[in-house]
């Protein structure tokens, strides 16, 4: 089975850089897309072969979620059953007969970690969701999770520090998603390997130059460690300040 999920930073204006092709190479079963920024009725996407799910955020032009998926799912679900966080599209979860599939946005903790407090109230929220999830069958969280964990995934550490992805709040909220059950895919196949981002800023040249972090992720259920064939990020796909990502299972 093969996973992608991406980004998107704007579905609608994706369209119009290259994300048809991508998708059509991707050969993907299941794709997965965060900060959509739309609403359903908005645009229209099609694409032969697969059901469409869509997450939108009640403010237009934000956040939300998106899943194409070929394989039907037996059920799939919005949000993470708490209002308070439930507005913004940030959450769709497709049930598969072996596994649950959580697309996720996480909530960015914003310029000088004004909505930290927030950020992390959402995080304990969704460990619970996922873990919960976990007890009924094992799980697959991609997406957007707004964290570069460790030191390995970010160009520039020190300078990061005290700065929303890479504050030592976040990154604890990231370690602890992990020891209660879950793998960071990419990690577990290269656990070493430097200068492997997703994201870019647009300022001062970042892309062209790999000054990037690392913060869209593909995790499992540790049960899932031994079916985890390829693990893949697609840094030549351009079309959002992210690049996609990929699982294979």
């Amino acid at each position: 089975m093969k996973l992608v999920s991406w980004n998107v930073n704007g579905l609608r204006a994706c369209m119009n850089k290259g994300f048809k092709d991508f998708f059509a190479g991707a050969d993907a079963d299941i794709v997965c897309l965060q900060e959509t920024k739309l609403q359903q009725g908005q645009a229209d996407f099609a694409f032969d072969g697969y059901g469409q799910y869509f997450n939108c955020a009640v403010k237009k032009g934000y956040s939300g979620t998106a899943v194409f998926s070929r394989i039907n799912p037996l059920n799939v679900t919005y949000g993470i059953n708490n209002s308070e966080y439930d507005h913004e599209g940030r959450v769709i979860t497709a049930e598969y007969e072996r596994f649950f599939l959580v697309n996720v946005y996480a909530p960015n903790a914003q310029r000088g970690l004004a909505r930290l407090d927030y950020r992390l109230g959402w995080e304990e929220e969704f460990r619970a969701y996922v873990c919960a999830l976990d007890r009924e069958k094992a799980v697959v969280i991609c997406g957007d999770m707004n964290v570069a964990h460790q030191e390995i995934d970010i160009k520039n550490p020190g300078a990061n520090r005290k700065n929303a992805g890479f504050s030592d709040e976040e990154r604890g909220r990231m370690t602890m998603l992990l020891a209660a059950g879950f793998v960071d895919t990419f990690r577990l196949l290269y656990p070493d390997r430097r200068d492997a981002y997703t994201w870019w800023s647009y300022m001062f040249d970042a892309r062209s130059r790999n000054v990037g972090w690392r913060i869209d992720y593909f995790l499992v259920s540790a049960r899932l460690k031994e079916h985890v064939r390829a693990a893949s990020i697609f840094a030549d796909v351009y079309g959002s300040d992210h690049c996609p990502v990929g699982l294979e299972l």
